[in-house]
């Protein structure tokens, strides 16, 4: 029985199903994280051999330390984490531990997006202009030689948190003063185009599953203003013709920045003219959602997979690749609790079983914060085998479902 310390087994709220895929797949999991034991949530439980309660994930030195005292006389057969905040942790740990999987410089050129970038360059791959900065009048600069309109982002940031489209000095001034606790950011040059993702489980570098989803609309208007619904689609074919140039780009950032054996997720963007420029890639899983969506389209279990990448280096779940999947994030109108509900008992009616998830909020709950959180006030799905059917369901889900609070 292989022992395997997964960092942070109950957040995001994914992890707890990648956690039950090792149990499954004959793991002894340790499980690592900063609530109590006591508080761990009955369904990641069962799934747990043991687990380290650390003081502060965040602090690696001390977290690093506190992980190797407890399972270096152990014989830890890996160290994993799909926290995009944690995976340098974990790399640490390796390295302490003496075991396999990828080192903290490998893993550093996925989070640190200006290495990042350098790498890709130098294996002449698209990526956007870009410059590091660490003051304020070096962003002002920056943005001055590469050309408005820009994007400014952190360094190590996960999603699109902290991240502007600044069309003018000004709208940078303003977004500057907001990100005043970023100790460094990446400012690069803003891509006209849409917006996808290329996600991987990898053995050794090599992609045993690849997804292509794109978002509605790009994650930067998304988080512009309350009122939109945020909305992605997972195509049920990642290889068709206007979508390959982006997996073949996808393909050689994995080989250029030495991805190993886990799941990997990157944004990419299309240009009018069909050619892809590179957008950002984690040696992780995309959260809100996206592994769910990616086993809705194929009708199998890819935390299943990924554990068996990890575990012996084979994949044998079979992508069955049946449908295109949307999933539609709403916001609620007003604040306080939700009190009202419009148009899901219609949508049901026109499209029955094409709906295969309502992780809506139920009535009484309090709205969430849209500002802070990808999944909003909760989320409708539906599938189906051809692509403008599900387009035309994502469309009427963004329309008419309305949610009220007060």
């Amino acid at each position: 029985m292989k022992k395997v310390v997964f960092i942070s087994p109950t957040h995001p709220v994914e992890m707890m199903d990648f956690t039950r895929a090792l149990s499954e797949q004959g793991a002894a999991v340790l499980g690592v994280g900063e609530q109590p034991e006591s508080t761990l949530p009955s369904a990641v439980r069962p799934y747990l051999d043991a687990y380290l309660q650390v003081p502060r994930l965040l602090d690696e030195a001390s977290a690093s330390a506190a992980i190797v005292r407890a399972v270096e006389k152990l014989g830890v057969d890996r160290v994993e984490s799909l926290w995009e905040v944690t995976v340098q942790l974990a790399a640490r740990v390796r390295e302490a531990l003496g075991i396999p999987g990828m080192s903290r410089d490998t893993v550093l050129g996925f989070r640190d997006k200006e290495l990042m970038k350098a790498r890709l360059r130098a294996a002449n791959l698209p990526v956007p202009r870009s410059q590091r900065v660490k003051t304020a009048e070096a962003a002002l600069q920056a943005a001055e030689d590469i050309g408005y309109p820009v994007i400014i982002k952190p360094i190590d940031g996960a999603g699109s948190a902290d991240t502007y489209h600044c069309r003018t000095e000004d709208e940078l001034q303003r977004a500057l003063v907001r990100m005043g606790h970023i100790t460094q950011a990446s400012l690069e040059e803003y891509v006209d185009g849409d917006e996808f993702t290329y996600d991987t489980v990898c053995i050794d570098g090599k992609p045993v599953f690849e997804n292509v989803a794109q978002y509605f609309p790009r994650p930067l208007i998304a988080r512009s203003e309350s009122w939109i619904s945020p909305a992605q689609i997972v195509y049920r074919d990642p290889f068709r013709p206007d979508l390959m140039a982006g997996v073949e780009l996808g393909r050689s950032v994995l080989t250029a920045l030495g991805m190993g054996t886990g799941f990997t997720h990157m944004e990419w963007y299309r240009r009018a003219d069909g050619s892809p420029v590179f957008g950002e890639i984690g040696c992780r899983s995309g959260g809100g959602h996206f592994v769910d969506m990616m086993n809705w389209s194929n009708d199998f279990d890819v935390y299943r997979g990924w554990a068996q990448a990890v575990l012996s280096g084979n994949f044998d779940v079979v992508p069955q690749r049946k449908y295109h999947v949307a999933m539609v994030f709403k916001r609620a109108l007003g604040e306080g609790h939700i009190t009202r509900i419009e148009g899901v008992q219609n949508l049901y009616e026109r499209f029955g079983k094409a709906i295969v998830a309502n992780g809506l909020l139920p009535i009484g709950a309090h709205r969430r914060d849209w500002k802070q959180t990808l999944v909003s006030d909760g989320c409708l799905v539906v599938r189906h085998p051809e692509l403008e059917p599900c387009r035309e369901m994502m469309d009427a889900i963004v329309r008419d479902v309305h949610l009220y609070a007060e």
